[in-house]
């Protein structure tokens, strides 16, 4: 028996639906992702789960007796007291030895204080605490909200560790595709108010997903086609209104309905950064520079570095060890205890800042960005505040709205809105990923990857990481940063095998002639004429197929039954990917 079944399920805050009518259920011992853009109601569908809002309509069914614990995106603020008490009034005999070295082996992996009160740590602190108090219950269910946010990379792989030998069931919310990849053994997307479950890890189905968006192009070509020519033969008259053609005329005003009702793709980000003239080729010298705080030991000691016109360096190292403190080093906004530091001329430098302490809290998306003004100026060319803001997914009404009602998705959406409003030639990002869905992620990545400019870049996220930096400084502890050439992974390599490693050289391929044009014949035109009607018969059965497979009594039925159809429905899509490769061979002719 499921844990969890919803059945029909439509939430909507408005038109159109962010759920409508799904159907959706959640195993014993399974570790389920749900992916889909900001907005898609990935965070909708795990409140429902955890009884926090009500559907519109369908059912929502809870295994009785189960015990459910919830990381949410929004950590409640009427909470106070020191944080080891708040973890270990979770759990019986809050007092008992072996409770209070549980509470203390969690604090220790996630690095809290728990002599320290809640109500004074940061927002980060503040959500690891609950991610605490979501584990430490071992619950039957587990719902997590992007729990990687404010974690250092060895958190989350302590964290991989734990969820890779967990028992009970996990639903969870990610942007680090590396998590992803390791835990989830299922994929659920949510996508225009629809959902959809891929039985696969991370890499499987994004290759799936994007046979599956091909597939629903060439869908949609076919059936424009298709009303365009039953539009074309409307348009004829008097034939059209005869008695025998009433049914044509039906199926017309059907074809016209489903595609009025067809909701297209969600908008990318349509990020672009305004490169100013180039930097000196010296960005930044410095010199055995040493910091620290009072009397302690220095977070920074003798370092030295510099940094040249071009150079992508990523920086990582556990939480509070220095990270930002050696970013404001650089850019001069502090001074350093000893050591010098040299900045280097014509510099541009736009700061994606973790903290978000760029913005007034009180006023609109539009102040913030415009400073009162109903344009930025992009590359040049005057461009209205609300379009621009468009490009970065925000409706008008959005942009009117204040900063203080902003997810933080949409805050560091925003951010990277403000930053690009500057040219730069040197680029500053503090963990610019936390809440960012993963095709905006991408984007950034490959906004990074062609910039011409410096990219100085803190980050937890190790793919984002592997996929832009071209070396990386890493915190080793007593102040000690030490630089390698490379990514996340290469830092990795070097630490266990020597540095100097001969690459073999890559094989040459022949280079292949292209083969003479080959004409249609006439059977082949013949068959591409009957392709669409072939391809419309294998989808009716395909959608009737998934229609009974969703019912909630289908895996009641017989065993040899349900293998019969699942065997179909693998028969069907075989035979569907067939005809439309085929038909994209003969449209080449």
């Amino acid at each position: 028996m499921s844990l969890v079944t919803l059945h029909d399920v439509t939430v909507s805050f408005g038109l159109p639906p962010v759920l409508n009518q799904i159907s959706f259920s959640l195993d014993r011992r399974e570790r389920v992702c749900l992916v889909g853009r900001n907005g898609a109601g990935k965070s909708t569908l795990m409140k429902l789960i955890a009884g926090v809002i009500k559907p519109d309509g369908g059912e929502v069914a809870i295994e009785r007796g189960i015990k459910i614990a919830q990381l949410a995106q929004e950590v409640p603020q009427n909470v106070s007291g020191r944080v080891s008490d708040l973890l270990a009034a979770e759990l019986p005999n809050a007092e008992d030895w072996e409770v209070r070295q549980r509470v203390t082996e969690l604090l220790s992996r996630l690095t809290l204080d728990g002599e320290a009160e809640f109500n004074t740590l940061s927002g980060g602190l503040k959500r690891r605490v609950f991610l605490s108090k979501a584990l430490i219950t071992v619950p039957d269910l587990l719902l997590l909200d992007e729990p990687t946010n404010h974690l250092d990379i060895e958190n989350i792989e302590w964290l991989e560790q734990f969820f890779s030998k967990y028992y009970g069931t996990l639903l969870f919310i990610t942007h680090d595709r590396l998590f992803l990849q390791k835990i989830a053994t299922r994929i659920v997307e949510l996508d225009r108010g629809n959902l959809s479950s891929w039985e696969c890890d991370y890499a499987t189905y994004l290759e799936r997903k994007q046979e599956a968006l091909d597939a629903q192009e060439k869908h949609n070509a076919l059936f424009d086609k298709r009303l365009a020519q039953e539009e074309v033969w409307i348009r004829q008259g008097v034939k059209a209104r005869r008695t025998r053609n009433e049914g044509r005329v039906a199926k017309l005003k059907k074809l016209r309905l489903e595609r009025q009702a067809r909701r297209g793709l969600i908008g990318n980000v349509k990020m672009q950064v305004q490169q100013a003239s180039s930097s000196g080729k010296l960005v930044i010298e410095a010199e055995k520079i040493s910091y620290g705080y009072d009397d302690a030991q220095p977070i920074i000691k003798n370092f030295t570095i510099d940094v040249l016109r071009g150079d992508k360096i990523g920086v990582i190292g556990p939480n509070g060890c220095g990270k930002t403190t050696l970013l404001r080093l650089l850019l001069g906004d502090l001074k350093p205890q000893t050591g010098v530091i040299k900045i280097g001329t014509k510099l541009q430098v736009a700061y994606f800042d973790q903290l978000r302490s760029q913005f007034d809290e009180e006023k609109s998306l539009r102040e913030n960005i415009a400073l009162g003004s109903d344009y930025v100026t992009i590359n040049g060319k005057p461009k209205h505040i609300i379009n621009y803001l468009q490009d970065f997914l925000f409706s008008p009404e959005r942009a009117l709205s204040p900063v203080n009602q902003l997810s933080g998705g949409e805050r560091n959406r925003l951010l990277l809105a403000k930053m690009f409003t500057k040219p730069s030639n040197v680029l500053v990002l503090d963990e610019p990923t936390n809440d960012l869905d993963i095709e905006t992620l991408e984007l950034l990545e490959d906004l990074l990857v062609d910039y011409s400019g410096t990219v100085l870049l803190v980050s937890h996220d190790r793919v984002f990481l592997n996929n832009i930096v071209t070396s990386t400084l890493v915190f080793e502890g007593a102040g000690k940063i030490s630089e390698y050439v490379g990514d996340y992974d290469d830092w990795l390599r070097q630490r266990s095998v020597p540095s100097f490693v001969v690459k073999p050289e890559k094989e040459r391929l022949p280079i292949k002639m292209a083969a003479p044009k080959k004409q249609i014949t006439a059977a082949e035109r013949n068959e591409l004429k009957n392709l669409p009607g072939k391809i419309e018969k294998i989808e009716i059965e395909q959608h009737q197929l998934h229609q009974q497979m969703a019912e909630p009594g289908f895996y009641k039925k017989d065993k040899t039954t349900i293998i019969q159809m699942q065997m179909r429905l693998s028969t069907l899509e075989d035979e569907l990917k067939k005809l439309y490769r085929r038909w994209e061979e003969l449209e080449k002719l």
